[in-house]
């Protein structure tokens, strides 16, 4: 059973995830944790991924925690240092052409959203939960439709197959960062309420010895100097032990 350690959420730019994911396997192995390998990124399908039996940490999405993936361990939560993130709590922004950026979220009834897919909490449930006290007769877009990613998500609103999108804040940092072009003619116009960010999680079959191990070399990546440039790379500025019960609102 082989021990596997991914950071497949954020990988904006792969090498400072390759960097990140170096980092943390160095620290794992200081502590008894040996990780097989060395992939760019999970071999599998992502949700097939979170589940091997053989996982010692990977990131997923609050959503598919809640709904699809019942064994697995909560190790915590990192704190990311994009503006719209509070501790281990993040947010989306609402992206629309800059031709609209003086309109507000009522303004875009019976137009059309474009979501990265249908068990994102950022980029679909997010949205879902923003526009439900605007809602009156009917579904309040005319269009919901599913691009499979945030970056594809931003191509569609900006080339007009869709009128506004939510996007993870950390994402949106990241792709300012790197890829600036991409956000070019887009505009943000609110924020989604906060919610617990992106889980890492670790096999139902890691023992509590490891699950110590792993959250101490957590806290050891975000409070050595030693590891701030990477840290700092992908927007690490924290990390907390959080719980499940930290996200059962999600499926509220």
């Amino acid at each position: 059973m082989s021990n596997l350690l991914a950071f497949p959420m954020y990988a904006v730019d792969r090498a400072d995830t390759r960097a990140l994911r170096r980092t943390v396997k160095g620290l794992l192995a200081a502590r008894g944790v040996p990780v097989e390998g060395d992939p760019d990124w999970p071999e599998s399908e992502l949700l097939t991924h979170w589940q091997q039996p053989g996982l010692i940490l990977s990131q997923t999405c609050g959503y598919p925690l809640v709904t699809r993936l019942p064994d697995v361990q909560v190790v915590g939560c990192f704190h990311y240092t994009a503006p719209g993130c509070e501790g281990y709590q993040y947010r989306s922004v609402l992206a629309v052409r800059a031709e609209d950026r003086h309109l507000s979220l009522a303004d875009f009834r019976g137009r059309r959203a474009v979501c990265n897919s249908a068990d994102s909490q950022s980029g679909y449930h997010a949205l879902r939960k923003k526009v439900a006290p605007l809602v009156k007769d009917g579904p309040f877009f005319a269009q919901t439709s599913f691009s499979g990613s945030h970056r594809q998500s931003l191509i569609e609103v900006k080339r007009g197959a869709g009128d506004i999108a939510a996007i993870d804040c950390v994402t949106w940092a990241l792709l300012q960062h790197h890829e600036p072009e991409r956000l070019a003619g887009l505009a943000v116009i609110d924020r989604t309420p906060l919610t617990p960010g992106l889980p890492l999680i670790t096999s139902h079959h890691t023992s509590p010895e490891t699950l110590n191990a792993i959250r101490d070399a957590l806290h050891a990546l975000v409070s050595s100097p030693a590891h701030r440039a990477v840290c700092d790379a992908v927007l690490i500025g924290g990390f907390s032990v959080v719980t499940r019960q930290a996200y059962a609102v999600l499926s509220e």
